[in-house]
């Protein structure tokens, strides 16, 4: 995804209010296996990403999409289960039901990863600094340099990539790329030792110019930025709380009438997932009701 997005509704509360949220988020989303909550959870997330990252969120889905029919396919070969047979391979029955589990563990997958690039796109690293920085330091860094070591990895894999198409020395075969599988290994397994040196040499780097800046050496620590944790910060945590309350226990009750084998249970009532709906889609409502309110 691009490095800079668009403001959120969350820039303008205390950075405990995304915390929360996406914590919620991850955890109800993680544990509700229900077709009806995975698709909700998947539409909100990826209207998020969209809002924040533009057309970059779209084109994820071109590994995304084939990462769901992979899983879907490949779980009724480990899982032959459920009551409604659609063919037969050497004696080895397909169901129905195996294909749609497979299904939604794999879009519930692609969940969790919108999920972890959306909280790692709206909680910078100093706003995880500022929430862990005095409690739990080690934490706090462990977990701002994890957020942007993906999209740090993928910047320097295409600088690399792009450096050797760009070498005449490092260029494998006729033209600028591989041209048989063989190259195109030994293109990977280069690119992988060049990245991961650069990676280590990166990470002493960092090291020293902590140790020199004097990490650890006092009790409190400042950030960039100054939080106040007000009451309107106090209200929406509340409302977000509320909500992640209310739609865990909805979930509950819609799961606990839903199996995917031997036969597809009954979906449950059809008000359940209204709580986490809007839960889901609780900052694009609030960022479409102030785009309203300007336009108007």
């Amino acid at each position: 995804m691009k490095s800079q997005t668009a403001r959120s509704c969350f820039d303008r509360v205390h950075p405990v209010v995304a915390l929360v949220y996406f914590g919620a988020l991850l955890v109800i989303g993680m544990m509700t296996v229900q077709p009806v909550y995975v698709l909700v959870t998947f539409a909100g997330m990826l209207g998020y990403a969209i809002m924040l990252c533009g057309r970059s969120a779209v084109r994820m889905l071109a590994w995304q999409m084939p990462l769901v029919a992979l899983i879907a396919l490949a779980n009724p070969l480990f899982s032959s289960y459920g009551s409604t047979e659609l063919f037969r391979i050497a004696d080895r029955p397909f169901y129905l039901e195996s294909f749609i589990f497979g299904a939604c563990m794999g879009l519930l997958l692609v969940c969790v990863i919108l999920i972890i690039s959306n909280a790692s796109q709206v909680l910078s690293s100093d706003k995880v600094m500022a929430l862990f920085g005095n409690r739990m330091p080690t934490v706090g860094l462990m977990l701002s340099m994890t957020l942007r070591l993906v999209p740090k990895f993928v910047r320097r894999g295409q600088t690399i990539a792009a450096a050797q198409r760009a070498c005449t020395a490092a260029r494998l075969g006729r033209g600028t790329l591989p041209d048989n599988a063989r190259s195109a290994s030994r293109a990977n397994l280069r690119l992988i030792s060049v990245l991961m040196g650069w990676s280590m040499e990166d990470s002493l780097e960092t090291a020293d110019a902590m140790r020199s800046r004097g990490w650890a050496a006092g009790n409190q620590r400042t950030t960039y930025a100054r939080y106040r944790f007000r009451r309107f910060d106090a209200a929406v945590l509340a409302a977000v709380i509320g909500m992640a309350a209310l739609s865990a226990l909805t979930a509950w009750i819609a799961c606990s009438s839903f199996a995917f084998y031997p036969t597809l249970g009954s979906l449950g009532p059809w008000y359940a997932p209204v709580p986490y709906a809007l839960l889901v889609f609780f900052p694009l409502i609030i960022e479409a009701r102030e785009r309203l309110a300007w336009t108007a």
